[in-house]
């Protein structure tokens, strides 16, 4: 295609793209259907909950109460509002994540590059596409070089198409190789793509590990449920004569025994976890990351950009056995680094967007302007670009006079050496010079130069031009500063730290003693790992964290040594040739601002600053997301065994009924918004990232979990049958003060489970100090309630209560407190470690 110069190319104003957008529309085609009020409504009213309370309001009407069946379907709304408010936080969360997870798309406007959501792509826009990019909507193309185009998506055929004739690009189609620049013809449904009708949905639901564990215990609990219930209405039934009140005493118990509060704890602190993390800079793509991020133990990171700013500054110039420090000139730039300077130009876009190419271009703009050396009238012939057998970039150019061809090549130094035929001694020579450079932390690049006669068919490789070595040019790259505190983090964590770069092992060793990285042996380069077999880097990459001069295609074969040792890796990558590493990873990062489309498809989660800190901040949510999970299913055990026990014993033992289902559904008002939304509001505990990773298989539902759960209900149950026997059988107390006593201390009981269980490790009184806005909530409303249905006269005859005094106020918090003083003991006493 004809030499195009895109700096003359001033694309769309940012006025004219948003005038379009507000007129065309997002550019994205339908996907799935987003669930609206209407369909979350409809799914709360197929909840079994939901179902037993309409039931039980039948049976009230049936016994002739029409006011408990009126209570009961008020509870109904109530308990439907506290679900919708759940779902609706929850699609607001997975929305967010949608808008986030859009594509992205290099664009000009005002005459500037940018990056975009494709969604915000308009009819118009200049779009630079390069490899690895998925073509955000339909184009014509201005220029290109080398382009081939993955169009499977829309044609299915997979050999991608060279793009030397058809001068068009499809939505939706993958940038293989080569790069180029088109203007766009059609966005969203008017695309090729949206013409076909296919529906991209960019998060996908995926069953969790802790998902499907939940499912089974939930499918087991509900068939057990069910069942003592149905036992209850025959046992009742048969020893009282009443099926009704039968019916009523069994629909109670298995309202007690629904563990229906499990699946909507885990959607909601899934949901929003993934929303927590993003807030940290890291976009969550697949949900089952949410879970496996807490038990990451090591972190396979890159150098550049994540380490670093990937913001280069050409530091030191080499040539003709001469070395200039770039960074401190004086009085310009010596002539005899001018050429180093022009052919590391003529070796890049014409207008970089790669931060080496950039720095190279800044220091020539201000040195060699007004020169003979910056040519912005010579026109590009041939560009070789980088390949996997020589790791340079070579352009050839024509100048308006002379007649010869201008080649100039950039890449690694071996790889110039090697287009310019070094003998051994000259490769040895370069090696030293290299090695001094890259001991003080540079990235060194080689500059070689060809010319070629005028007339003469083009070679088809670099190899058939007489390259001349110009030199050498050392880049640096500022470490970002929260890297160091980060990596101390990591080794508190129990975490281990690698770094793989594509530097020499002199800059990687100067890299990481600049971030506190610990070295725990030698570094192992690419041309070693090439030599090792499968078993020896398994035992080798125990004692590695360091390796350098490594391509993307060996990432891959690191992250499985490291899985094959048993270790939970997340692997941090940009490129197309990453994505293989990416996806063998138990969790893959993907690069947000410089990874390619590719990368960012593949991983789990997506790198929204590039920062190596929000990683480690994302690691951090996600301990605390597993964490709290544990506390809420803590809870959820503890606070069922005392509803169920105060449900089922008195009808084994033919007592009074106690509790009735209006007394359930007023506990499920405490029990949804407390193990959904305040646990999963729960701060991280100070010491979080001060404990190892946890095991990758370690249960949510462990025995110990649910061990010290179940006993801690069974403490309560216990205070309970205490209070309930010696108010009745020993104060003579009515039925329906026994009941009312009985509640205060169920109530106040079920708000110290909830003090209790926000910390394994620290006193209810200390945990205090933490703020949790949604606990004192739910403290402050529980309360008011309870003193509504103790003191309004209606209330207090609905729920079957008599009057109570201040001493049985007493008597209730204080055996509501004593429920979990033991377990407050043992954690003041620090022998519990969670």
């Amino acid at each position: 295609m004809a030499e195009f110069d895109i700096a003359k190319i001033s694309g769309l104003s940012q006025e004219e793209a948003e005038a379009k957008l507000a007129r065309d529309g997002y550019n994205e085609l339908p996907s799935a259907v987003k669930r609206n009020a209407f369909a979350i409504a409809y799914d709360v009213i197929k909840e079994p909950m939901f179902l037993l309370l309409v039931a039980c309001g039948s049976v009230y009407l049936l016994l002739g109460s029409p006011q408990e069946a009126l209570a009961l379907l008020g509870f109904v709304f109530v308990v439907m509002g506290i679900t919708f408010y759940q779902e609706r936080k929850t699609e607001r969360a997975l929305e967010a994540l949608r808008n986030l997870s859009s594509p992205r798309a290099l664009v000009i406007r005002d005459g500037e590059q940018k990056r975009i959501a494709g969604r915000d792509v308009v009819v118009g826009d200049i779009i630079v596409l390069a490899e690895g990019d998925r073509v955000p909507a339909d184009a014509n193309l201005l220029s290109s070089s080398n382009l081939h185009v993955d169009e499977s998506m829309l044609t299915g055929e997979s050999i991608p198409v060279n793009k030397i004739d058809d001068k068009r690009v499809y939505s939706g189609s993958l940038v293989v190789q080569g790069y180029a620049v088109a203007k766009v013809t059609a966005t969203g449904t008017d695309t090729e793509m949206g013409k076909i009708g296919q529906a991209l949905k960019i998060i996908t639901p995926e069953s969790t590990l802790i998902q499907k564990e939940t499912k089974k215990l939930v499918g087991n609990l509900a068939v057990i449920g069910l069942l003592v219930a149905l036992l209850v209405i025959v046992l009742y039934g048969l020893t009282r004569g009443d099926w009704l009140q039968a019916t009523l005493a069994g629909i109670t118990l298995a309202m007690a025994t629904l563990p229906e509060e499990f699946p909507v704890v885990l959607t909601v602190f899934l949901a929003l976890g993934a929303w927590r993390i993003s807030k940290s800079e890291v976009l969550t793509r697949r949900v089952p990351a949410v879970e496996t991020l807490g038990s990451a133990s090591v972190l396979c990171v890159d150098k550049t950009g994540t380490l670093t700013h990937n913001k280069l500054c050409v530091s030191e110039l080499f040539a003709n056995t001469q070395l200039y420090d770039a960074e401190n000139p004086t009085n310009g730039l010596p002539e005899n680094f001018h050429q180093l300077i022009e052919f590391g130009i003529l070796a890049s876009q014409k207008e970089p967007f790669d931060p080496l190419e950039k720095a190279i271009k800044d220091l020539g703009t201000k040195t060699l302007t007004g020169t003979e050396h910056l040519h912005k009238s010579w026109s590009l012939v041939r560009e070789y670009p980088l390949s996997k057998k020589l790791m340079a970039i070579s352009h050839v150019w024509r100048s308006p006079v002379g007649d010869n061809y201008v080649i100039a090549s950039k890449g690694a130094p071996e790889a110039i050496a090697d287009l310019c035929h070094f003998t051994k001694e000259q490769n040895e020579k370069l090696a030293k010079d290299i090695e001094e450079m890259a001991e003080r932390g540079l990235r060194v690049l080689g500059v070689a130069k060809a010319y070629f006669k005028l007339g003469k068919e083009i070679p088809e490789v670099e190899h058939e031009y007489e390259f001349e070595f110009v030199g050498l040019i050392g880049l640096k790259d500022q470490i970002r500063e929260s890297v160091p505190l980060a990596i101390k983090e990591c080794y508190a964590g129990g975490i281990r730290l690698i770094m793989i770069t594509g530097d020499y092992p002199s800059t990687a060793r100067n890299i990481a003693q600049n971030i506190g990285l610990t070295l725990t042996g030698n570094i192992i380069t690419g041309s070693q790992l090439n030599q090792m077999s499968e078993v020896e880097l398994r035992k080798k990459i125990n004692s590695v964290n360091v390796f350098a001069r490594v391509v993307p295609e060996q990432k891959l074969r690191i992250v499985e040594a490291l899985k094959a040792n048993g270790e939970v890796v997340a692997m941090t990558g940009d490129g197309v040739n990453d994505a293989p590493a990416l996806k063998s990873a138990d969790i893959g990062i993907a690069m947000g601002q410089r990874g390619t489309d590719v990368a960012r498809e593949t991983a789990d989660l997506v790198l929204l600053d590039d920062d190596f800190s929000s990683i480690v901040k994302a690691v951090k949510i996600g301990r605390r997301i597993f964490e709290n999970l544990k506390k809420a299913v803590s809870y959820i055990f503890a606070v069922h065994v005392p509803i169920v026990g105060m449900t089922l014993i008195p009808v084994l033992f033919r007592w009074p009924l106690i509790l009735a289902p209006i007394h359930i559904a007023f506990l499920e008002l405490i029990i949804d918004p407390t193990s959904s939304i305040v646990f999963e509001s729960e701060p991280a505990e100070p010491d979080i990232m001060d404990r190892p990773p946890r095991h990758l298989s370690e249960p949510l539902f462990s025995s110990r979990t649910v061990g010290f759960s179940l006993l801690q209900g069974a403490m309560v149950l216990v205070i309970l049958l205490a209070v309930y026997y010696t108010s009745t059988f020993y104060y003579a107390y009515s039925l329906a003060h026994s009941r009312a006593l009985i509640f205060i201390v169920l109530v106040i009981s079920n708000l110290s489970l909830i003090l209790t269980n926000r910390s394994w490790t620290k006193t209810a009184f200390s945990r205090l100090e933490t703020p949790n806005k949604a606990l004192w909530w739910v403290l402050a409303a529980t309360i008011s309630l309870l003193f509504l249905v103790l003191f309004v006269p209606f209330l207090k005859s609905l729920f079957l209560f008599s009057s109570v005094g201040f001493a049985d106020l007493l008597v209730g918090f204080i055996a509501g407190g004593l429920s979990i003083f033991w377990f407050e003991l043992i954690k003041f006493k620090k022998t519990l470690k969670f």
